[in-house]
């Protein structure tokens, strides 16, 4: 027996969900590697007055992620694909542990969002003074990314007197510093950062689902009984055996030499009572 039409679809989609898992999971893994073991940044653990808290931890909490997610996809694609009960059950259990994670993490990043504000500028600062030091073309590129996005230029504002200056947007003397605008951008997009984890928290409490009903269908068709249907090959038929004679079996070892025989009764024999 196959799975039916909602065993399929919950297949394909953990198959879907786990492509995109994967992507997310590669770019993040790769990202952490980058930051931790590039030559532009690798001054930030290296050097003491760099050695930032908030960028060593969100550098650490990157690659730790990454890696989750692979085993993760791992174990769904396997389980999927192969309609393997067991993979899937672990499966279950690391995605329950990252959909608790992200909605608690959301809830907490809302409820502190000050000092998470804080904590990202001082990554930022991080950043930004690591590009002060060795210039590294793509901690310029990043810094470039958040001056445009913010419309804000390092942590003074004035331009003319920033290191990073070639990496702010093209404006007069005086811009926003860029510490205060992601700490006050933060506290307004607070409740966003939380729906986005929230949601995401929702996106893997569905292909929890999706992979329960696919473990409960999977266990359904190896309870149900199989039925094997008996056919003549086709050799047999084209060359049928003649039929073996057939052997009644007896209690006496040898064949009686004087059997007894009785004759059949028939209709004119049988005696009829007289009335």
């Amino acid at each position: 027996m196959a799975l039916d039409g909602c065993g399929l679809f919950c297949k394909y989609t953990l198959f879907i969900f786990n492509i995109i898992f994967a992507v997310v999971g590669f770019a993040f893994l790769g990202l952490g590697l980058w930051l931790r073991f590039s030559d532009g940044t690798r001054g930030i653990f290296e050097i003491e007055a760099l050695n930032s808290t908030v960028f060593v931890t969100a550098v650490t909490v990157l690659i730790a992620l990454g890696a989750v997610m692979l085993i993760v996809v791992i174990f769904g694609d396997y389980g999927a694909c192969n309609e393997k009960r067991c993979s899937l059950q672990v499966f279950s259990v690391l995605l329950t542990i990252l959909a608790m994670a992200e909605v608690v993490v959301g809830i907490m990043a809302y409820s502190n969002k000050d000092e998470v504000g804080r904590k990202i500028a001082e990554f930022y600062t991080s950043m930004y003074t690591l590009y002060g030091i060795n210039g590294d073309p793509v901690i310029g590129a990043t810094l470039t990314f958040i001056h445009t996005s913010l419309q804000c230029c390092g942590a003074t504002g004035i331009v003319v007197v920033e290191v990073a200056k070639q990496t702010c947007p093209n404006q007069s003397f005086w811009t926003a510093s860029c510490i205060t605008t992601i700490v006050d951008v933060f506290n307004r997009k607070a409740p966003l950062v939380m729906g986005i984890f929230v949601g995401t928290g929702a996106l893997l409490i569905i292909a929890l689902i999706c992979s329960s009903i696919l473990s409960s269908k999977i266990r359904q068709l190896a309870a149900s009984p199989q039925y094997i249907i008996l056919t003549h090959s086709t050799s047999v038929l084209a060359n049928p055996q003649p039929p073996q004679p057939e052997f009644l079996s007896t209690s006496y070892p040898y064949p009686d030499p004087n059997p007894v025989v009785f004759t059949p009764l028939s209709v004119a024999n049988i005696p009829v009572a007289q009335p």
